[in-house]
């Protein structure tokens, strides 16, 4: 997720406003998408100009201070969460082709960046950078050297239709001043319409300052920009039309999307979180492959054993990515507390990997753990939210998640997205180690590709949970159940609700309700249970359901997550919410979600603060 600005106005002489000021103010806005890096190119005297800086935006404007930008009336901007190649100098977009006379910057993931990065180096490209963007930019380049003849959206319809994954790419050239041409897949953009000027944004926060009229764009398609006007066009050249809307929202809430939190958008961003997470994964053969490996394979083959050490919500996770690493690969995990870890003498070595899971990578908790780890001899994997922080810089290996900045201090997107590596973790070993054929490798993927959809549904459906949220108001205590999968998603229930709206609730294992727990429940007390599949294997549909029953009988509120298309669960249970069906290991990317909303929802509906919650922080820098 990456913040991207594009602007074509007239000259300041003729009344326009100078194109560095309306990008940098745009990038000011759209920091929240990503701060790794800053840049930005304009078009000045024939000639692309243009400055990057690693790090946050203040970085950038210190740098364009020390060494000004010449006047010009067209500029890109990009602000950066690093994905291909770490947080850098020369990672930072724009990135220049066609001899310095192009410039580009993206948003997402170009899937197939290898075969066309090879194809380019054969024809004598060089490149500066590790990232994707730079394969983009060179093939435009050459793309508007030879068959497009110099017309930048011919250009931008070619390559477009060449590249595959996500991607929001603009591009500026020097030969055409006034101009900006855009592509989209998977990955938004927005045009912001004015009077003698016009605007791109990844979203509205790039231009709201200058203009609320915008158009919304349709996937594969091409747009270009001047002063006086824009077009549209799919990838292979026909006309075509976006969405035009008004933009209602004050600055302040075009930055979190129109939504009232930055956490309502982070719950709504899960779709494309996830997405984004499956994206890039495979080699040229199509073989799973990690984001950084700094170990030989024949090693990771040969472990025993695993350790996933977490916190919070990040400890949730790995334990949903216990059941499914034991069952597609037959290893052994242990899942631990990473303050915990290094503190009972841990029996780790050679044969071990030790897995950490953070959003931010600079959990204190988590990278003593990880040190300790690496002290003891154990091989080390690191699942991290953020390109270059220290847990992955110091891990033998790594999978980034693609969930974007998470700017909420209770994390919701990056726990979905940490579920999903670690599932793609889980099916790399059973690649590696052979435990799944390839076949049934791409079986798990394909119905993991359907995820994002499936959320979405959900999303869709947001006001019954909301609704029920509003009504329990007053409520001072929820219990949470759940069993196989669905205990891990339980725990992290309670804890959403425990961190949001301050009121007591636990998560429990729904066996485990006998051995003690059930001499909770009262009259009217609610519980939520998320129930499993009844395709699922084991009987534990019927188990859950008879633990509906067990609670109810007691005065409990039930509150059930159950699968599209369950009977059982509507004549127990007050409430009911149905996920579209999924594979049983995959449920948690579905069930937790109503989770989320109900914690949130309750929290608005208390009046409290759902982005700062009292006595946290997003990052926790001290063991």
């Amino acid at each position: 997720m990456c913040g991207i600005v594009g602007y074509a106005g007239r000259p300041v002489a003729q009344g326009g406003h100078p194109a560095t000021e309306v990008v940098l103010e745009g990038l000011r806005r759209l920091e929240y998408r990503g701060y790794d890096s800053a840049g930005i190119a304009v078009i000045a005297d024939g000639a692309i100009a243009s400055r990057k800086k690693a790090g946050k935006l203040a970085n950038l404007l210190a740098e364009i201070d020390q060494d000004p930008l010449p006047e010009s009336s067209t500029a890109i901007g990009h602000t950066r969460w690093a994905t291909h190649g770490g947080p850098s100098d020369k990672n930072a977009h724009p990135h220049l082709a066609d001899g310095g006379r192009l410039a580009v910057i993206h948003n997402g993931i170009i899937e197939n960046f290898s075969p066309l990065k090879k194809s380019l180096l054969e024809r004598g490209h060089t490149f500066l950078s590790e990232t994707d963007t730079e394969v983009a930019a060179a093939l435009l380049g050459d793309i508007f050297n030879g068959e497009a003849a110099g017309d930048l959206t011919r250009a931008m319809q070619l390559t477009a239709s060449r590249l595959e994954g996500a991607f929001t790419l603009l591009a500026i050239h020097a030969d055409l001043p006034g101009v900006v041409v855009a592509a989209r897949r998977n990955s938004p953009l927005v045009v912001g319409l004015g009077e003698g000027e016009n605007f791109l944004g990844s979203d509205v926060s790039g231009f709201i300052d200058y203009t609320k009229r915008a158009v919304e764009l349709g996937q594969d398609q091409v747009v270009t920009i001047t002063p006086e006007d824009y077009s549209v066009t799919d990838f292979a050249g026909n006309p075509a039309q976006g969405r035009e809307f008004t933009v209602d929202w004050d600055a302040a809430a075009a930055e979190k999307g129109g939504y009232a939190s930055f956490m309502a958008k982070e719950i709504h961003d899960q779709p494309q979180a996830v997405a984004d997470t499956l994206l890039g994964r495979a080699d040229s053969e199509g073989r799973l492959v990690l984001d950084e490996l700094r170990i030989d394979v024949e090693e990771l083959k040969s472990i025993s054993k695993i350790v996933v050490l977490a916190c919070g919500t990040s400890a949730y996770a790995a334990h949903v990515a216990k059941y499914a690493i034991e069952h597609w690969c037959r290893i052994p995990v242990d899942v631990e507390l990473s303050h915990e870890f290094r503190y009972r003498d841990p029996i780790v070595g050679a044969d071990t990997l030790v897995v950490t899971i953070s959003q931010s990578g600079e959990t204190m908790d988590t990278l003593m753990a990880l040190r300790y780890a690496k002290e003891q001899g154990a091989r080390t994997l690191a699942i991290c939210n953020t390109n270059g922080s220290s847990i992955p810089r110091e891990s033998d290996a790594v999978l980034y998640t693609h969930a974007g900045p998470e700017i909420a201090v209770a994390s919701t997107k990056a726990f979905l997205a940490q579920i999903t590596a670690t599932y793609l973790l889980g099916l790399y070993l059973a690649q590696l180690r052979g435990n799944l054929y390839q076949g049934e490798i791409k079986d798990i993927l394909s119905d993991m590709a359907d995820i994002p959809a499936k959320i979405q549904d959900i999303l869709d459906r947001e006001d019954e949970v909301i609704a029920l949220a509003e009504a329990m108001q007053d409520t001072t205590s929820v219990l949470f159940l759940g069993r196989h999968v669905g205990f891990p998603v339980a725990m992290e229930g309670a804890l959403k609700l425990k961190e949001l709206a301050y009121i007591h609730a636990e998560g429990f294992a729904a066996g485990e309700l006998k051995h003690g727990p059930i001499a909770l429940i009262d009259e009217g007390q609610p519980v939520f249970v998320v129930v499993p599949s009844p395709r699922g294997r084991h009987s534990m549909h019927a188990k859950v359901v008879s633990n509906i029953q067990e609670v109810r009988a007691r005065g409990a509120k039930t509150l059930v997550i159950a699968e599209a298309g369950d009977t059982a669960v509507g004549e127990f249970a007050e409430w009911v919410f149905r996920v579209p069906e999924t594979k049983t290991l995959l449920m948690p990317l579905l069930t937790v979600v109503p989770l989320q909303i109900f914690a949130a929802a309750l929290a608005g509906a208390k009046g409290l603060n759902i982005d700062q919650p009292r006595n946290l922080a997003k990052s926790v820098t001290v063991e």
